[in-house]
């Protein structure tokens, strides 16, 4: 047995600390603790105003010229940030083919076919249509992850979650569905590709990723993408120039619903997977309704309490640990 100099332990001491500290991201959580539910709220409060901004932006601008500025001044503000925080973006030209297809699944194609579809039906509407993508997620996640398997307690939570939302959405909204339904198909097509995109990125984390640097090149990716796509559709220098409730909306839209949501976002999808992040979608339409009773004097009805308490029992099925108070205890094994 060869004996190593003192030297020589040193070095290889280093060499195993450095190796250890090199990837730091916590394990996949199936059962997320309160900081991931914190995201998850936090999320919801974000893009529970989404539906709107898109709303107004899509009244002024065309679909495609919204979604490019969109991600256009999202990509920017995130490449400044860094540039502020002087942290390297990290992204080998390796990467960017899987980030490519990230952008295409979680930004180009999900934005411009929910930005289309307001165009033809209801913000509430579309978000209930949005509302599918955890069972979509459910699905996906069953045929191509080891770890996110599908399980009753799974789809017994998610139905009943789909069930509030239908609930507080109403029954003058749900007997809409069969009208405009190109633009019904676009909106539930745009939340199985978001159920594709979470999937999609877990990858990331085992590339040692941070979730600022997958933000950062999604957000890239998808603005050059969608660059020659509405230079070539629309001709957005022929268009009248967007009234300044557009602008405003496209903005908010861009830095706070994009830049900090996928942020935050790709933290939770690291923390709990994606099963687990693709719930924001559940509490989006009753975020929704709540910011408008709150901020526009919008009137609560029954269904919607109703409603927020069958989400609260398909959060808490999926979760798991209000099941496990009422369960019977295991007996300890005899000493």
């Amino acid at each position: 047995m060869t004996k190593l100099s003192q030297d020589c332990f040193e070095s290889k001491l280093r060499e195993a600390a450095e190796s250890a500290e090199a990837y730091t991201a916590p394990m996949i959580r199936s059962v997320m603790n309160r900081s991931d539910w914190a995201i998850l709220l936090v999320l919801a409060a974000i893009w529970g105003g989404a539906f709107i901004f898109i709303g107004v932006a899509v009244r002024h601008v065309h679909p495609l010229t919204y979604v490019w500025l969109r991600l256009s001044i999202a990509a920017v503000a995130m490449l400044v940030f860094l540039r502020f925080k002087r942290q390297p973006l990290g992204l080998t030209r390796e990467v960017w083919g899987s980030m490519l297809l990230l952008a295409l699944l979680n930004n180009a194609l999900p934005f411009t076919l929910f930005g289309w579809g307001q165009t033809h039906i209801a913000s509430g509407l579309a978000s209930i249509l949005n509302a599918t993508t955890p069972i979509w997620g459910v699905v996906v996640a069953h045929i191509f992850t080891h770890d996110e398997r599908m399980t009753p307690r799974k789809i017994a939570g998610v139905l009943l979650g789909f069930g509030g939302v239908a609930t507080m959405i109403g029954p003058t909204l749900l007997a809409n569905v069969g009208t405009d339904a190109l633009a019904q198909l676009a909106c539930i097509t745009a939340s199985l590709s978001y159920a594709l995109a979470a999937v999609w990125a877990r990858r990331f984390r085992r590339m040692g990723l941070s979730p600022m640097s997958v933000t950062t090149g999604q957000l890239s990716a998808g603005a050059l993408m969608m660059l020659p796509v509405a230079f070539i559709f629309d001709k957005p220098w022929m268009q009248t120039f967007p009234p300044l409730s557009a602008i405003g909306a496209i903005t908010a839209l861009a830095l706070l619903c994009t830049a900090f949501g996928y942020v935050l976002y790709f933290r939770l999808i690291d923390r709990a997977g994606a099963t687990n992040a693709l719930l924001v979608t559940l509490l989006v339409p009753p975020v929704a309704i709540l910011l408008g009773a709150l901020f526009l004097s919008e009137q609560l009805a029954v269904q919607d309490f109703f409603g927020l308490g069958l989400i609260a029992l398909g959060l808490a099925a999926i979760d798991g640990r209000l099941l496990n108070l009422f369960a019977a205890p295991q007996p300890r094994p005899a000493a």
